[in-house]
């Protein structure tokens, strides 16, 4: 078993939260949610739905590096929406943007609220090594 630690401001995911960004075990990859914060551990986009889903994205691609892994090692996406009503369409096609050919399994879930109170979006996934 191995797990990857991702730094901001030089202090640990870990040791801020206790878990890791991503955990593997054998061939599988857990990756736990990601939402909109930059590098330094900045919260970014408030009330911009488009922002903080490429930068969620953007961090979920930083995770699957971390394996040496990419988005095509995805095996399952789970996409927390605070207002799936509003963001449905959209997401659903930055997410079609952000997979391209690859077609993992995905499960799209509306929720009250996130960690964060501007936090509209959270994508939490299992990916795979060869």
């Amino acid at each position: 078993m191995a797990n990857t630690k991702t730094y901001f401001h030089g202090v640990s995911w870990e040791d801020t939260y206790g878990l890791s960004q991503g955990y593997k075990v054998d061939n599988t990859i857990y990756i736990s949610g990601q939402f909109s914060h930059d590098i330094d551990g900045n919260f970014i986009g408030e009330g911009d739905f488009e922002t903080q889903t490429r930068q969620t994205l953007e961090n979920l691609d930083r995770v699957l590096e971390g394996f040496g892994v990419t988005r095509s090692n995805i095996a399952e996406m789970e996409i927390f929406l605070t207002n799936p009503q509003e963001h449905f369409e959209q997401c659903v096609g930055m997410f079609k943007e952000y997979v391209g050919d690859h077609r993992p399994a995905g499960t799209l879930i509306g929720v009250s609220g996130l960690a964060f109170p501007h936090q509209l979006i959270e994508i939490r996934a299992v990916a795979h090594t060869n």
